[in-house]
């Protein structure tokens, strides 16, 4: 099945995951350490120690899907704890597929007065 990005929700889970860890182990991370739903059928993203392997867990009305890519050169940008980031728009998950750091990027300043 493909993923209709506009109707799920995207949730990134800082640091690194041990790769050893396949669909029941990373499923009980979502559930134990990032108190989510595994099952909701949100897209739920890990990443390994050399941020060179992203792994993508999803529940699919009937089973769990495994997607994995594997960037050849470079690293995927890649908060590193939990004060980061951690549920992402689907403009962002293009970006960081892309390898695009948007952790990093400037940000908006809000100012009162201007004296």
């Amino acid at each position: 099945m493909i993923v209709d990005l506009n109707n799920v929700k995207i949730y990134i889970k800082p640091g690194e995951t041990s790769f050893t860890k396949y669909i029941n182990g990373l499923a009980l991370i979502v559930q134990n350490e990032m108190k989510l739903d595994a099952f909701s059928g949100s897209l739920f993203l890990f990443c390994n120690k050399n941020r060179n392997r992203l792994r993508i867990l999803y529940w699919d009305r009937n089973g769990f899907c495994l997607w994995m890519k594997r960037l050849e050169k470079d690293k995927f940008p890649w908060p590193k704890n939990e004060n980061e980031i951690k549920e992402l728009s689907k403009h962002q998950l293009s970006m960081l597929l892309d390898g695009i750091d948007f952790f990093h990027a400037y940000k908006s300043f809000r100012y009162k007065s201007a004296g």
